[in-house]
């Protein structure tokens, strides 16, 4: 948390009255999230909601880490981005547009392929961590620097007419990690570009998320043991439980 920040102005208070209305929030809750840094990985359909509704929600501070440009065939569901962003990277098309959209934040761009040591660098720094990324690689990375930190992960996925997230609070002593549900070899990976994807899921995924990292910060309840599934075709939502597995290659030793 960044405690330089003891209060917000008037401003700010006009700004965020629709969520310091709530009682589980309120003004200290939301001065906390003002006193907060978020980190999002991926600023395409999961990350482009993610980052929308957290910079509207009054976070604190923003991280955003990709390395792609925007693409015209982006734009269908990567909602942060616009048409006079094509060409652009994707973290400087975001951090301008989230940019006007509240000037009340701070807002950090890297453009880059984050190895596994600068993840681990990042995820440090953070209180919350999005995995709002498209490959295992990537996943996995996040959950270990995740869980050697002991910060929040908040993880996303979504292909064709599905999607599925949870929440991996690794604060709280004996859950399970991202590894629990997939192993390392994490079988054939798909791709939007491959299968397809309906906009409005990704909307759906990433609003949920934004959604996770709020009460993940406030401390609320979260799907931290549970996976939630999505299913937009036939507009069924299931929350499965999800228990640590004691075989787990990254986090077994700690349920041993």
């Amino acid at each position: 948390m960044n405690f330089e920040k003891n209060e917000l102005n008037d401003e700010e208070l006009s700004r965020y009255s629709r969520q310091i209305l709530l009682p589980e929030i309120d003004y200290s809750g939301q001065l906390k999230l003002a006193q907060a840094h978020a980190v999002i990985f991926g600023l395409g359909g999961l990350g482009s909601p993610v980052s929308l509704y957290l910079a509207a929600a009054g976070i604190g501070k923003l991280t955003l880490v990709d390395f792609d440009e925007v693409d015209d065939s982006n734009l269908q569901r990567q909602i942060v981005h616009r048409e006079a962003n094509i060409g652009q990277a994707k973290v400087a098309s975001a951090q301008s547009n989230l940019t006007q959209l509240n000037r009340f934040i701070e807002i950090e761009a890297i453009n880059s392929r984050a190895d596994e040591k600068q993840i681990q660098k990042l995820v440090a720094q953070a209180d919350v961590v999005l995995d709002c990324t498209d490959n295992f690689t990537s996943r996995f990375a996040l959950n270990r620097a995740c869980l050697q930190n002991k910060v929040p992960l908040i993880s996303g996925a979504a292909i064709r007419w599905e999607g599925q997230l949870s929440t991996y609070d690794f604060r709280k002593p004996g859950g399970p990690c991202y590894q629990c549900l997939y192993p390392n070899d994490g079988g054939q990976e798909l791709t939007c570009s491959q299968s397809g994807v309906l906009s409005p899921v990704v909307g759906m995924v990433g609003s949920i998320q934004a959604i996770e990292a709020i009460k993940a910060l406030l401390d609320l309840p979260t799907l931290h043991g549970k996976l939630m599934i999505v299913d937009a075709y036939s507009m069924m939502i299931r929350t499965l439980n999800l228990k640590a597995d004691p075989n787990c290659r990254q986090c077994g030793c700690d349920h041993g």
